[in-house]
């Protein structure tokens, strides 16, 4: 044999065992992938060896090391900023900051409000969608209000509250106008003009009629009363209807779009009646005095956001995202206040024995009037019989208008009009009632029924609901 064929015999055995190495270990990591090759199971349990392995070590490292890591070393940190600001603020403002302090009491709603969130974040039943959070603010607000060791120690002046739930407002306004998409308003112009309109003012009218008869309220507390129950809930209904879009339910006709496009008019509306009644009660000029200057305010509400519109087309720019996360961050931080403050305003002891009663009844024949005129306005529109029902059932939650609207009207009432303050207190327990009773009922609706009454679409990820301004909305 020649020493050519010896070298080319060695080369062929050598590119043979190359071509077996890279064949074996192309088939070790095939047979891990694939579920139906026998001898997947070494492979795996090897990877799973090792993974055991690191597991304990990576909690180790986690929970027990020194210095403290991961979880623990992020609430020893938040805990010692949250004292050296505690400290710093002593400083500067004394007792403010001591229990009794108007500081004091405030930074115990804003953290209780957070707790209360977090806890009911946790509280996850497999069949049952999650709750939104700001059922848990308010329930924590209330129970400060309600335990008097507590509430002897956190008191918050009136006019602190009052600014902060004005500026709340602000917060909404701008995150519903940021909520608005051109393109579906005017695909679905008419079907969104009618769910904008339509439910608002027939459950703003039907209360005025309810409060009237049942309540014993004047026709112009009334009408402002049905008008802080007429607004829907972005905050319950956009999540929400997210959450169904992701998964294609209802996306070929548009349905959770449509839903959270007519939300954001739904709330200027109701907003719009409450100024205008808020006006007609505790203005002292006359009535056609009044409509007009109310007019007049949202002809220049409209004049200022048309200006601001065009500017901010172009200003920040697209590659600016931060800036454009700043509307986000401001509702993360009020939204506790917010509904913290709510749920303090209300207090058991000063309920009269058949307040609740009539609340409760009022509130229940004005959510039923909203669901059957969402209904019947949905006829004719293209939707069928189950989609017309979810359509009705996910426009009755309310919580953020209502939290802004309901404490507005008794502030007024203290500062301006003391003998209408029982008036004022009757909107309060309402609006308290009206985000407990239809917040978690209407999550708990869109959640469970979406899957069930809504077609799914084949391909859910090329139908894509692009509103980023809307995220925790």
């Amino acid at each position: 044999m020649s020493i050519s064929s010896m070298h080319s015999m060695h080369t062929t055995n050598s590119e043979s065992k190359d071509e077996y190495r890279s064949v074996r270990s192309s088939t070790s990591s095939q047979t891990f992938r694939d579920p139906v090759n026998g001898s997947r199971k070494g492979t795996k349990e090897t990877v799973l060896l090792n993974s055991e392995e690191t597991i304990p070590q990576t909690k180790q490292r986690i929970y027990f090391s020194c210095p403290p890591q991961g979880l623990l070393n992020k609430v020893m940190t938040n805990g010692i900023i949250l004292f050296m600001s505690w400290c710093l603020l002593l400083v500067f403002l004394g007792n403010e900051v001591l229990p009794n302090g108007s500081l004091f009491g405030l930074v115990i709603i804003f953290y209780s409000a957070c707790v209360g969130g977090i806890l009911l974040q946790l509280i996850r039943i497999p069949p049952v969608p999650p709750l939104p959070p700001l059922l848990g603010m308010l329930l924590a607000g209330f129970i400060i209000r309600n335990i008097p060791s507590i509430a002897k120690h956190v008191k918050v002046p009136t006019w602190w509250s009052s600014t902060l739930r004005s500026t709340a407002l602000t917060v909404i306004l701008i995150r519903a106008g940021l909520g608005l998409d051109p393109k579906v308003l005017q695909q679905m112009k008419t079907v969104c003009f009618r769910l904008s309109f339509g439910p608002c003012l027939v459950e703003a009218c039907s209360a005025a009629v309810f409060s009237h008869f049942i309540m014993d309220f004047p026709w112009q507390w009334g009408f402002l009363l049905g008008f802080v129950l007429g607004a829907v809930s972005p905050a319950v209904v956009v999540p929400s209807m997210l959450r169904l879009q992701e998964a294609g339910y209802g996306a070929e006709k548009g349905i959770p779009t449509l839903l959270v496009a007519a939300s954001s008019m739904d709330d200027i509306v109701a907003i719009t009646g409450f100024n205008t009644f808020l006006n007609l009660i505790f203005s002292k000029g006359s009535v056609l005095h009044n409509i007009l200057s109310t007019v007049w305010d949202v002809l220049v509400g409209v004049l200022i956001g048309i200006v601001f519109g065009v500017f901010i087309q172009y200003f920040p720019s697209e590659d600016q995202t931060r800036v454009q996360k700043l509307i986000t961050s401001a509702w993360n931080f009020f939204e506790p206040l917010l509904f913290g403050l709510v749920g303090s305003e209300v207090s058991v002891s000063s309920l009269k024995s058949n307040a609740i009663g009539t609340c409760v009844i009022t509130l229940c024949l004005g959510v039923l009037f909203r669901i059957l005129s969402t209904f019947a306005l949905m006829c004719f529109a293209g939707f069928s019989f189950k989609e017309k029902i979810f359509i009705a059932l996910s426009w009755m939650p309310k919580a953020t208008v209502q939290a802004v609207l309901g404490p507005l009207a008794l502030e007024t009432a203290r500062l301006t009009a003391p003998h209408l303050e029982s008036y004022a207190k009757d909107v309060m327990t309402v609006a308290f009632l009206a985000i407990l009773v239809t917040a978690p009922n209407g999550a708990l609706f869109i959640g469970i029924l979406g899957p069930r009454f809504l077609t799914r679409h084949w391909d859910p990820s090329k139908v894509k609901l692009h509103l980023p301004a809307l995220e925790g909305h």
